[in-house]
């Protein structure tokens, strides 16, 4: 079998899909470059996602000019519709395109709508890229406010991290084995596997999934329902959206647990309002669910 990650076109797909997300959450400074463009430039800039699309399918053999046309377009529709949202939500109360466009992103995600897009096994390129279009929209275009992108870590949001993990851990830990959904294993993996596996899911579960929920929907909530409220739809959102995880049926026992879940990874962005913080919390579950209680 090929490794596929070795493929020089695979490789720079990965390296221009991975860009946009790095230099937003690591160098604010490019998000406001970026939105010191002229406003056409702005717009029409997120095309530019379709070029790892193209460079994977091309060398795949599985180049699609219906695909390439979705993944050129739907970055600019959403850039439109935000600008638009601009305009006639100024103060950021939350208009419907902000909704609508989650909704689409969300779903398309979940659902996995654009997946049969890409070659088996690479269809990650997908969440990523849908990932990137969203937030050039909220940060570039829509200059959404206290989302909290920021992945340059600091000593409190260890401290916040830690806290709500050690909040959610043991109700998780006692409704799971109950529900019979976790189930503990005996085992001792080495350190450079826990840190590889905490890092991987830090980044690539961890964050995409908070700034969506926390830095988006939960920000955009709190304007309109208020702290409480928000943080309680988020996390039963958030708990939906597992649905289909590990079962061809309705998996409510996930869903339970991960909505119960979202309301501490909330409370953690909530606080000061930093993805990078619940992040943690986030990766730090996964974590230790993946290794010890699968």
């Amino acid at each position: 079998m090929p490794n596929f990650f070795l493929h020089t076109p695979v490789v720079f797909a990965a390296l221009l899909t991975l860009l946009p997300f790095f230099l937003a959450a690591f160098c604010p400074c490019s998000v406001q470059v970026a939105q010191g463009l002229p406003l056409p430039f702005r717009i029409l800039a997120p095309a530019l996602l379709c070029v790892p699309y193209a460079l994977v399918a091309a060398s795949f053999g599985q180049f699609q000019w219906s695909w390439f046309s979705l993944y050129l377009l739907l970055p600019i529709v959403i850039s439109l519709l935000l600008h638009r949202a601009n305009l006639s939500d100024p103060e950021q109360r939350g208009d419907w395109r902000d909704f609508l466009i989650l909704a689409v992103l969300g779903l398309a995600v979940d659902l996995r709508w654009f997946e049969p897009a890409w070659p088996a096994r690479l269809a990650v390129f997908n969440k990523m890229l849908l990932l990137d279009a969203g937030i050039y929209g909220f940060l570039v275009i829509r200059k959404l406010r206290h989302v909290g992108f920021d992945l340059r870590l600091r000593l409190a949001d260890l401290r916040i991290g830690a806290r709500e993990l050690a909040f959610y851990a043991p109700i998780a830990i006692a409704l799971g084995l109950a529900l019979g959904f976790l189930h503990l294993h005996a085992y001792i993996p080495s350190v450079f596997r826990v840190l590889l596996a905490w890092l991987f899911t830090f980044f690539f579960i961890a964050v995409p999934e908070e700034l969506f929920f926390r830095g988006w929907i939960q920000n955009l909530l709190e304007r309109r329902l208020g702290p409480r409220w928000a943080l309680v739809l988020t996390a039963v959102l958030f708990g939906l959206s597992h649905f289909n995880k590990r079962a061809a049926h309705f998996n409510w026992r996930y869903v339970l647990l991960a909505s119960l879940a979202g309301i501490f990874y909330g409370r953690a962005w909530r606080q000061q309002r930093r993805v990078g913080a619940s992040a943690i919390t986030h990766a730090s579950v996964d974590t230790l669910w993946s290794i010890w209680l699968r």
